[in-house]
């Protein structure tokens, strides 16, 4: 592995991305077209995000359910909003062994209706409620073009799906669980989102209100990294779900869904990688520091292993038979965010090297005070991995007042718009059809002032506009 093999980001960023997801061994492609291989790497990333969301889950009362993998078409077409809108996507088993299905299953592309189904034999009155579910499994989606983790025909995610007595305590699930994506989207992976409601056009299909969470790409792309949907009555009225609430009467609960995948290891790639490989924060990171012992220095690797454990530090031995100046590619090409050089010389003068994966800076530390050392780093790296990805994407923010400014913008810089809009679809779909930009969400604090960009009316929103992956 040399770390020239991996192309310029500034030159060829599709290349570049994925150079990074094989180079750093964190997939691999197989004879299943449109799937992927997540090699150890990869997936021990994927694990540590599962474990922080799902204490954030169980903390907020939800429970962890299976459903199964494969649903009727008869169950589907229950809900004919929501076919409609997985309809392209959907991937049919029409045998099972040597024999014609007398219905042909689709292999799930979301839950709700078997959710729904589900719902409805275990929701008979208001002591029934809420339900509060969470799935993580995998989904298929028969997607035209793939690209690791961004899109694959099978996916890892999670799904959460909610059940509630009134419009009120669904409302506020929705919020509730959208802002735990929030926190963890910046506070973990160090990437800083915009937030807010998807236009009527791009929200879920069957949902009634769909909160977005959207992250932007070192090369100004967006990529929805999160989504919270609010769905009323759609699907609770449709599978006939009833409760007897606490006056006696017959009502219909209000739904929920809220979802993430893997699709989140891709934007950590595209926000924090750079032309060496992988950069990841060390709140996600499956081992936060790479120790590479050059020498002999037994002794001291046993003692700091020790010390490190009792930090609750995670970490791993380069003990292999390469050379220091391979091993140092490679933990920089894996993502690493510390370094530690445990060489021979230096520690007869009593000091160790330590790199910082996210700058390169070596810094000397005696050896004695090494562990704090990686403590402060730890801290230090995760807030400025966050702070310059925040600077970069700022950067890449624009405002258009005018139809032209906003072509010439999409033109010629990379990054999201923000504009005046009317709310109608067909200023919506203009957008898209003459630049390809298409309605990220409504900005929803900050006050309108003046005309649609696109037909001059008045505005009744802002909302940002982008290019998507």
């Amino acid at each position: 592995m040399e770390v020239k093999e991996i192309t310029n980001r500034d030159i060829d960023f599709a290349k570049w991305y994925t150079d990074v997801c094989m180079k750093a061994d964190l997939i691999d492609y197989s004879s299943v077209k449109g799937s992927m291989i997540i090699r150890p790497l990869g997936y021990a990333i994927w694990e540590n995000m599962q474990k922080v969301l799902d204490e954030k889950f169980k903390e907020s009362g939800h429970e962890n359910v299976q459903m199964p993998m494969f649903i009727p078409e008869s169950l589907l077409n229950v809900e004919k909003e929501h076919v409609d809108g997985f309809a392209p996507e959907v991937a049919w088993v029409t045998h099972g062994g040597k024999e014609k299905l007398e219905e042909r299953m689709c292999v799930r592309p979301t839950s709700e209706v078997l959710f729904c189904e589900h719902y409805k034999k275990i929701i008979k009155t208001y002591r029934d409620l809420p339900k509060l579910y969470n799935q993580w499994c995998t989904i298929v989606r028969w997607e035209k073009t793939t690209r690791p983790f961004l899109r694959s025909r099978e996916i890892l995610w999670q799904e959460g799906h909610t059940m509630h007595q009134t419009k009120e305590e669904a409302l506020q699930e929705t919020l509730k669980m959208f802002n735990i994506y929030k926190d963890f989207q910046e506070n973990y992976l160090a990437i800083p989102v915009i937030t807010g409601r998807k236009t009527d056009k791009e929200k879920f299909a069957g949902a009634e209100i769909t909160y977005t969470i959207e992250a932007m790409m070192y090369d100004g792309y967006a990529l929805q990294n999160g989504t919270s949907h609010y769905f009323g009555n759609h699907f609770a009225d449709a599978f006939g779900i009833k409760f007897t609430d606490s006056d006696n009467t017959l009502k219909t609960p209000y739904q929920t869904s809220w979802g993430v995948s893997t699709r989140m290891i891709g934007a950590l790639i595209m926000v924090h990688g750079d032309d060496r490989g992988l950069v990841l924060p060390p709140r996600i990171a499956p081992f936060k520091v790479i120790i590479i012992p050059i020498g002999d220095v037994e002794h001291q690797l046993v003692e700091l292993q020790e010390s490190l454990k009792e930090k609750n530090i995670t970490y791993k031995v380069d003990d292999s038979n390469k050379t220091p100046g391979f091993k140092f590619a490679e933990a920089e090409v894996k993502g690493y965010p510390i370094r530690l050089e445990l060489g021979k010389r230096d520690l007869e003068n009593g000091k160790v090297t330590i790199v910082r994966r996210d700058t390169l800076e070596k810094i000397n530390v005696d050896y004695n005070d090494v562990v704090d050392k990686i403590n402060e780093l730890l801290v230090d790296i995760q807030n400025d991995m966050y702070n310059r990805a925040k600077v970069r994407r700022d950067e890449m923010i624009y405002e258009a007042s005018t139809y032209d400014e906003l072509k010439n913008i999409a033109e010629t810089k990379p990054g999201f718009i923000k504009i005046n809009w009317c709310g109608n679809v067909t200023c919506e779909n203009k957008i898209k059809d003459d630049t390809t930009l298409k309605s990220r969400c409504i900005i929803e604090d900050e006050e309108v002032n003046g005309p649609c960009v696109v037909c001059g009316k008045k505005a009744k929103t802002r909302i940002y506009i982008g290019k998507q992956y």
